[in-house]
């Protein structure tokens, strides 16, 4: 409780006493800070996510118009982007030395680092050539996502079951060119876009009106920021690659496995490594390009320490405007990040760039029938070595076992495939192994089965 003291004062004109109150004077500046102006501190991830769908919408580019939170995260973003452009410069020079004519092939996971683009594919083994890669890329984990995650089971082949496994045999009609342009263009992206760009420019508009100068000039400044940064970012084109096959190169079949599931490709060598070696990237006209991101990350920066250190001087309303800015970009930038990005890819990957391939699947009821099965689509001439390495068992039954299987998948079509007159000599093994034995081949004629049906579907 506050008590004033009280002096005793005669008044010269009556003999009252006065009580004079004395007041504790506020000597602070009138300069502050408050916590509006962390705002270029916080919402960066979102924003920065944000930024992806400048290249899987077409239109993208010119719907940046808007006062988003995040500065200080996206300039630190968009100067690691700088730098890698740098040092695309730097070669490019070394190899011309008219280098600013030069497109430069960025790496969109340098700026936007989605979860997808960093993850390893899983490995692959060429069916003829007899490359193996043990760790493919983004689009490899990309196809093998889509084909694992189809609805059903596909055709379950009657036999004996432990752990499932499936097979997608994916025919690969279109072997796409060495580089392209997939993406593609979306009205609806413009119609929610067009919410916190009226926003923006609408609080802006209403600050100034007000005659609230900080507040008005710092909305646009947001504006400004984001819009440019939009229009550079989204000059690059959006380009899917892949190397060329050499001439003369065997069929590019070959499978992608993973634990539980097989994903069979055929194809030429060129449809079959635009899935296993392709990639995703920003393509720029010139080298100079650098220079322009450079500024992006400083216009970012400017916004930011404005932002903290003059929003405070803005009046109440200035700052209400301030933040109903921000906080409806806030949830824009939270719903285009929210955006299944490895869905929309996957769709980019198999209707642009591949052309909706066919997708057959089939359910084994183990591996080792899995293994058979596939080997018999693949119509090798010596599969020893998938065999080996898909089923690396080398006891005694196995190699036995390994032995007849690689006779037999020589010849697929003979009715008399695992016949009992051509098991070979069953001399030398006890009872239990002879059981195991029996157990392996039974695996192998319901992978037959399996086959014969896909024959008579292929045929259709």
């Amino acid at each position: 409780m506050f008590v004033p003291q009280v002096d005793r004062v005669r008044s010269l004109y009556s003999g009252r006493f006065t009580i004079t109150p004395s007041l504790q004077v506020d000597n602070r500046p009138p300069f502050s800070l408050d916590m509006s102006g962390v705002a270029g501190l916080l919402g960066g991830d979102d924003a920065v996510s944000a930024m992806t769908a400048v290249h899987v919408y077409g239109n993208r580019r010119w719907l940046g118009w808007y006062n988003t939170p995040g500065s200080f995260r996206i300039a630190k973003r968009f100067s690691l982007f700088a730098k890698s452009a740098s040092l695309c410069d730097v070669f490019s020079r070394n190899l011309s030395s008219n280098s600013l004519s030069k497109s430069v092939y960025l790496d969109p996971a340098t700026l936007f680092e989605p979860d997808g683009f960093n993850c390893r594919g899983p490995k692959f083994c060429a069916a003829h050539s007899g490359t193996v890669i043990k760790e493919t890329g983004y689009l490899a984990s990309l196809f093998a996502r889509e084909c694992t995650a189809l609805d059903s089971e596909g055709t379950v082949v009657p036999g004996r079951r432990t752990q499932p496994v499936g097979i997608t045999i994916v025919d690969l009609s279109h072997a796409p060119p060495s580089e392209m342009d997939p993406a593609r263009s979306n009205a609806f992206a413009l119609l929610a876009a067009s919410v916190p760009i009226a926003t923006s420019i609408g609080t802006c508009a209403l600050c100034a009106a007000y005659e609230d100068w900080y507040a008005s000039s710092l909305i646009l400044v947001g504006i400004v920021a984001s819009g440019v940064s939009c229009l550079v970012l989204g000059s690059a084109d959006f380009v899917f690659t892949h190397p060329e096959p050499a001439k003369g190169s065997p069929a590019g079949d070959g499978i992608l496995t993973s634990d539980k599931d097989i994903v069979l490709l055929r194809g030429t060598e060129g449809a079959v490594n635009s899935i296993t070696r392709g990639r995703f990237f920003l393509r720029f006209s010139s080298a100079a390009h650098d220079n322009l991101l450079w500024w992006c990350s400083l216009l970012f920066f400017v916004q930011c320490i404005t932002q903290l250190l003059l929003i405070p001087q803005a009046s109440l309303f200035g700052q209400a405007m301030f933040l109903a800015s921000l906080g409806v970009s806030a949830l824009y930038n939270a719903w285009l990040s929210s955006l299944d990005k490895d869905k929309i890819h996957r769709k980019l990957l198999f209707e642009r760039v591949l052309e909706n391939p066919s997708l057959t699947k089939y359910t084994l009821g183990t591996r080792t029938t899995a293994v058979v099965f596939m080997l018999l689509v693949l119509q090798l001439q010596d599969p020893t070595k998938l065999l080996d390495e898909f089923l690396p068992n080398d006891t005694k039954v196995w190699k036995q076992w390994k032995t007849v299987i690689s006779e037999q998948l020589r010849h697929p079509r003979d009715h008399s495939f695992l016949s009992e007159s051509n098991l070979g000599d069953v001399d030398g093994f006890t009872q239990q192994e002879q059981q195991l034995l029996n157990l392996l081949y039974e695996d192998a004629r319901a992978a037959y089965n399996g086959y014969k049906d896909y024959l008579g579907v292929k045929s259709l």
